[in-house]
């Protein structure tokens, strides 16, 4: 993408009918746009768009070079482009025939080449080859109902100095939610959160890992510890109630430490054992010029390097599922995505909603207008490289490269799916200000603006405001990214871990009836 810097307005595609205003512009305002003087009609925000030619009703707008919606009324040149006379395209129908966005063949990318296991970080080698960035020692509740008792069988380690006697590992961990029950016995929700809550207990950055059940339960705790191997369980009502249990997790904890600090030596391990989640929240108008951008480079060169990135937030690649498609390393997996896509409309419409329901109220007051403006800008962290296969929520990610997981746009829940599909850091990036940690991934949170970076400096991680105000390219900052990655798969810690957050963002989709 290439940024044309006008004195107040960004301009990110030639053919684009409106800008990005770099500053506030006031009523009356003159500005300067391709050599030729536009006054402004009305207040523009920060971050909003300004028409910079006169726009018939119906007419399509056109965003970084794509359609981002329908004017509703006639707009003239200089006047402020937002909700009050722009609709999304899905709220007149997907213009797109499923035929239109699927390609025919898949074209060559032309990367940097990197030698693959050039780079390396230093890593926490396991014994099946799995590589981490953290050691934990996880406790996890089947069912809502023992989520209390992991909280306090993992608070019983949270005090200072409980763990010095194990410096390999990072913490215990409770990993708890509010489903296990009242659910159907052989439904894919009791399926898909079985598979979450494996997918923690195998990732990665868990070098132990104990289960804690209340007994009754339609998640079987049997059906968990049969699946992962173990032989040790902790069921509620077979120890005697919740201080039996929390007495005997505490014991179970203590017995798992030592093995889980022995197998927590750090060495050098090549960046292809990386597994990058890849998130945006709280995006504002910023997020698809700097840190989406940004990302996209790091995620280039760590695809280059032969690692692996998770895209996810499938309501959040409506209207820009076309660039994917196009990237697709097969027809197939075009095919794969552009289902998800439409099991998402069908949900939507069953629901009594629609795809552009989801940009926020954050994201409208950040110069979002619609879902297609929001997800061309989200679909920016996915970089430039094929996509090369497409999973289910939480299923584990096998293949190398770009890959795509069907999860929601809502944090929480999209970030707890890549987890568990084995991503060992994720990068976070937001416009209005987010504060995820997910523990026992790193989080590491990139900032759209340096605005943003200096107010909630306890919590950005990484500016990536200066692509806005030119100090440097998206290219330098991607390159600068991916150093500040290494370093944290390497042990540095990220804001969200140095506050100890992390905990209670471990949400599964539920779906299914409730019962």
């Amino acid at each position: 993408m290439t940024l044309a810097l006008a004195p107040a307005v960004f301009k990110l595609d030639p053919a684009d009918p409106v800008g990005l205003a770099r500053v506030e512009l006031e009523p009356g305002a003159s500005i300067e746009v391709d050599g030729r003087r536009l006054a402004v009609r009305d207040r523009v925000p920060r971050g909003h768009k300004l028409a910079l030619i006169e726009l018939a009703a119906g007419a399509e707008v056109r965003k970084y070079g794509q359609p981002i919606g329908l004017a509703v009324r006639d707009i003239a040149a200089g006047e402020h482009v937002h909700e009050h006379n722009l609709r999304s395209l899905a709220r007149g129908g997907d213009p797109h025939a499923p035929d239109d966005r699927v390609p025919v063949t898949v074209p060559p990318v032309d990367m940097a080449p990197e030698t693959v296991g050039a780079r390396t970080f230093d890593g926490i080698v396991r014994a099946d080859g799995r590589i981490g960035t953290r050691n934990y020692v996880a406790v996890l509740s089947t069912v809502n109902c023992s989520a209390t008792v992991v909280k306090r069988i993992a608070a019983a380690f949270s005090a200072p100095g409980a763990l010095d006697e194990y410096p390999g590992v990072d913490g215990v961990i409770a990993v708890t939610h509010g489903t296990g029950c009242g659910m159907s016995a052989d439904g894919e929700g009791l399926a898909l959160l079985r598979r979450t809550l494996a997918g923690y207990a195998r990732h990665p950055n868990v070098g132990a890992v104990a289960l804690v059940g209340l007994g009754c339960e339609v998640n079987q705790i049997s059906a968990l510890t049969e699946e992962l191997g173990l032989e040790d369980r902790l069921v509620i009502q077979e120890l005697g109630g919740s201080v039996a249990t929390v007495r005997r997790g505490i014991e179970q904890v203590r017995e798992l430490l030592p093995g889980a600090a022995a197998s927590a030596t750090r060495t050098q391990a090549p960046v292809s054992g990386l597994m990058l989640g890849l998130q945006c929240g709280g995006s504002d108008a910023w997020s698809g010029v700097s840190a989406n951008p940004v990302l996209g480079v790091a995620v280039d060169r760590l695809v280059a390097a032969g690692g692996t990135a998770v895209l996810a937030e499938t309501p959040e690649i409506h209207g820009a599922e076309h660039l994917l498609t196009r990237r697709a390393a097969s027809p197939e997996i075009a095919q794969a995505l552009l289902e998800r896509v439409h099991w998402w409309e069908r949900y939507a419409a069953a629901e009594g909603g629609n795809l552009d329901n989801n940009p926020s109220p954050g994201n409208r007051a950040g110069g979002i207008t619609t879902i297609e403006e929001k997800s061309l800008g989200a679909v920016a962290k996915g970089g430039s490289t094929p996509l090369r296969a497409v999973y289910r929520y939480a299923e584990p990610v096998t293949e190398h490269g770009l890959v795509f997981m069907d999860t929601p746009g809502y944090d929480p829940v999209s970030v707890t799916g890549i987890v568990a599909g084995g991503a060992n850091l994720v990068c976070f990036t937001t416009g209005r200000g987010s504060v995820f940690g997910c523990r026992p991934a790193p989080s590491l949170k990139l900032a759209t603006t340096t605005e943003l970076y200096r107010r909630m400096t306890d919590d950005m991680d990484f500016d990536c405001g200066p692509v806005i105000d030119g100090r440097a390219t998206v290219s330098e900052l991607g390159e600068a990214l991916l150093d500040e990655i290494v370093a944290v798969a390497s042990g540095r810690r990220t804001k969200s871990e140095e506050l100890g957050f992390g905990d209670e963002e471990f949400v599964p989709w539920q779906l299914g009836a409730v019962m």
